[in-house]
């Protein structure tokens, strides 16, 4: 049986972090990414090897792996709580980078520019998350927060709990926002229901919903664009 080399004994300019400091981590390939991610392989495997098996029982997708559980990943040979915890936290670190917004607050001009800033957190989530976002009188993010975390088909928004950090922030206007994890980013009668009682409740205290916005992977509904709200 051929012997396996482990990272340490390939060439300099093949192993994964020498790579990266000498060509950029943009030049290294999604299996060279995780094995610096998990750090080590197995005896049968090194941790290139490693991380390519992993994308391929992952559809050899990123997105469906930053949404594997720890369960299914300590299911993988080789595979322990250590790695699946740092791969986790990468994936995490991933959706916080690409909605992060910086010092600057943004502005929200359209359904679009606040699914943008939402929509990396929400995709791929295999159960439904309400959140809010809170935005002052020129549509600028003030801030944005989960409410609740349901199950596979549905979640309840806590009015007086928006309504509470609205008041808290000052905010002028609120967005909300929640997934389906089905698919289906068509609104069911609930849906329409939540919103009207957020909307009214909002209106006494001189606060609009501007907007309720569902995420059905990569796409989205806008009640405002579609004029039901």
């Amino acid at each position: 049986m051929k012997k396996k080399l482990s990272i340490r004994e390939w060439k300099e300019d093949e192993r994964p972090r020498e790579k990266m400091v000498a060509k950029g981590a943009e030049n290294l390939s999604d299996a060279e990414l995780i094995a610096i991610i998990i750090g080590s392989g197995n005896r049968e495997e090194s941790a290139v090897d490693l991380g390519r098996r992993l994308l391929q029982l992952n559809d050899n997708n990123l997105r469906t792996l930053s949404g594997a559980s720890l369960e299914s990943l300590t299911s993988v040979k080789g595979i322990g709580p250590g790695k699946a915890i740092s791969i986790i936290a990468a994936a995490e670190l991933g959706k916080r980078f690409s909605t992060s917004t910086g010092k600057v607050m943004p502005g929200i001009q359209s359904s679009q520019s606040a699914a943008k800033l939402i929509s990396p957190l929400l995709r791929d989530l295999p159960h439904e998350e309400c959140w809010v976002m809170y935005l002052n009188r020129a549509n600028k993010l003030i801030s944005r927060e989960r409410l609740s975390k349901g199950g596979l088909s549905a979640t309840v928004v806590d009015v007086k709990f928006v309504i509470k950090g609205a008041l808290e922030r000052l905010a002028s206007s609120i967005i909300l926002i929640h997934n389906h994890p089905s698919g289906n980013a068509h609104p069911g009668e609930s849906d329409k229901v939540q919103t009207k009682i957020l909307k009214d409740a909002a209106a006494l205290f001189d606060i609009t919903l501007l907007d309720h916005l569902i995420i059905a992977g990569d796409n989205y509904f806008s009640f405002a664009d579609d004029g039901i709200i």
